[in-house]
């Protein structure tokens, strides 16, 4: 089983997700937003397992510099969708999944738990 890691390179968080992997001997396979965007079929099936409200980073600077309107109006899982869409640096990272497991953000602990067995 494959472990998939979404995010982008210079995320710090995103950094200390792979070297976590790394220490762990998960083999797992990157990729990076900037290069290659998530479908939306892909960011459907996210968001219909964690909810959009968890997948946006609304602590993150690509949400900060939104124009306040543009924030007010993520309000359904479409507005949240096509933003995600055209900006995808607001996605919360790293984003982790295999089969059956699908991560947002990084807790070693919880990775641990979700992911050890690979």
């Amino acid at each position: 089983m494959t472990v998939h890691v979404y995010g982008i390179t210079q995320c710090s968080t995103v950094k200390k997700a792979r070297a976590w992997l790394e220490q762990h001997g998960i083999v797992y396979q990157f990729h990076d937003f900037k290069k290659e965007l998530p479908d939306s079929a892909l960011l459907q099936q996210w968001i219909e397992r964690l909810g959009w409200e968890r997948l946006i980073n609304r602590r993150g600077t690509t949400w900060r510099q939104l124009p306040a309107d543009i924030q007010n109006s993520i309000t359904t899982q479409q507005a949240a969708l096509a933003l995600m869409q055209q900006k995808p640096s607001v996605i919360r990272r790293p984003v982790a999944q295999t089969e059956t497991t699908l991560l947002v953000g990084f807790d070693a602990d919880e990775w641990h738990a979700a992911l050890s067995h690979f």
